[in-house]
């Protein structure tokens, strides 16, 4: 369609979705337009299939519009340029910042679903609902071992080793139970499956040359165990009667995939773990520095990106080898650098009240390692500020990098929380106090970096007075 078809078209759908103030986010994929709308209740949604440029609606989690593929890019860019506020403003706000936020992180949506993205988003929901049950066992883990530490207490000692290792000595089963729920398998099927790497007998069985070990190949064989399983269900559901299917698929399923995993996916994901165990120390031993600095300073990018997806099964991995992972509270500097940047925000933009609201209800969050409202309601939609807030990323990182490196490695007995929120769930080779102290060290590290990195760069003369801008009636703090 020509530009001025396009506009039509837009000044057209705007009215009838609400409104400009009923718009949060604007997005487009190949054929519709993706709104995220405050009050759906406002659109009038057959006013808008009546429109002869839409071919129909969606209601998903966003509210989409169908305009095909030769109107959909003209259309969303007219309706965007609609929703600019007219002639200068006193000073942007943090209902715009959250807009532009929210129009980010739909736009990343779209562009998240390949198939590698959406293959990671499918680990993710295997791995994602075993975290509070790794928190819980691994604050008990640390409670058990301070107390130990101590002297304290030796029978409760005794008692809360079972407490916190059971679930922890049981997760293959989980993992294979949730793989199988997430492919489309019957889940205890999966279970069962994976069940077999966590049986003591196996100890008896001899794979490649060597007797297998109750446990190996850990989360990465049960993984693949289930997901044999899900094909080996299907393909046997096809060919079986269905007068034969309640006996014969479970059967087929659970024979051949146990026997798969123990004379092959044991061994080979058991040697895929133990690299990954090597990797990790080597890389602090050797490189801590380095993978500090480029691991702190990419993790945000990778959030958004959807990458970060694929380090949760090297954390379960590596907390199952060696009873913490030491990645996480180097990837938790990503959020000291957030912290820092943000108080740097609040200190220069003094003039404008919105956004510093914002960062006074959305710092307790980020300082307990919740990120998202400084992220997308702050750093994000201002552009430079979120690449200083890597800056202090990097060099949180690089301070716990530098500590694993001269032997003061520190790790996460558990998945899930960061900043201050990690504390209970720190270890390392030389007690809880170290650890903490090496771990608050980065994070003083970061704050710093990414003040200072901000402050200095975050702003361009142009957008600090843009955003600094004295509101005419009582705007200013």
């Amino acid at each position: 369609m020509s530009d001025e078809k396009n506009r039509a078209v837009a000044e057209a759908i705007l009215p009838l979705v609400g409104g400009a103030a009923n718009i949060r986010s604007v997005a487009h994929c190949m054929t519709r337009l993706r709104l995220g709308l405050a009050d759906r209740a406002l659109v009038d949604t057959e006013a808008l299939r009546a429109l002869p440029e839409v071919l129909g609606t969606v209601e998903d989690d966003t509210y989409q519009i169908v305009l095909g593929p030769a109107a959909v890019a003209g259309v969303t860019e007219r309706l965007r340029r609609l929703l600019e506020p007219p002639g200068p403003a006193a000073s942007p706000t943090a209902e715009d910042l959250a807009g532009r936020g929210e129009r980010i992180r739909a736009q990343g949506r779209v562009r998240n679903a390949t198939p590698v993205k959406l293959a990671l988003r499918r680990i993710a929901n295997i791995f994602v609902p075993l975290i509070p049950a790794l928190i819980g066992c691994g604050i008990v883990a640390g409670l058990s071992g301070a107390l130990a530490n101590l002297g304290w207490a030796p029978a409760l000692v005794t008692a809360l080793g079972p407490v916190s290792s059971g679930f922890m000595s049981l997760i293959a089963v989980f993992v294979g139970y949730n793989t199988a729920k997430e492919f489309g398998g019957t889940p205890v099927l999966g279970g069962a499956v994976a069940s077999v790497i966590v049986y003591a007998g196996v100890a008896k069985v001899e794979a490649f040359g060597h007797h297998l070990t109750p446990g190996q190949g850990g989360v990465v064989g049960a993984l693949g165990a289930a997901l044999l399983a899900v094909h080996l269900e299907r393909w046997t559901r096809r060919l079986v009667p269905a007068t034969l299917d309640v006996l014969v698929t479970p059967t087929v399923t659970v024979l051949f995939g146990g026997l798969a995993a123990l004379f092959g996916l044991m061994y080979l994901a058991g040697e895929v773990s133990t690299a990954i165990g090597h990797a990790a120390t080597w890389l602090l031993a050797h490189g801590g520095l380095l993978a500090g600095l480029v691991l702190g300073g990419l993790f945000l990018p990778l959030v958004m990106l959807g990458l970060h997806q694929a380090l949760i099964p090297i954390h379960t991995t590596l907390i199952q080898q060696q009873g913490s992972t030491v990645l996480l509270p180097i990837l938790a500097m990503a959020g000291a650098g957030q912290v820092g940047c943000a108080v740097a925000v609040y200190l220069r933009l003094r003039h404008n009240a919105s956004i510093r609201a914002t960062i006074r209800s959305a710092l307790p969050a980020g300082l307990l390692g919740v990120g998202e409202p400084l992220v997308y309601g702050v750093t994000l939609p201002l552009g430079r500020p979120f690449v200083t807030a890597c800056v202090g990323g990097a060099a949180g990182g690089a301070f716990i990098g530098v500590a694993g490196q001269l032997g003061d490695a520190v790790g996460s007995t558990a998945i899930g929380p960061s900043g201050w929120a990690l504390f209970p769930l720190l270890a390392g080779p030389h007690g809880l106090l170290a650890s903490a102290a090496v771990y608050g060290g980065g994070l003083l590290t970061g704050y710093l970096a990414g003040f200072l990195a901000t402050w200095f760069f975050g702003f361009t003369r142009e957008t600090l007075a843009e955003y600094n801008a004295v509101a005419p009636e009582g705007g200013s703090e």
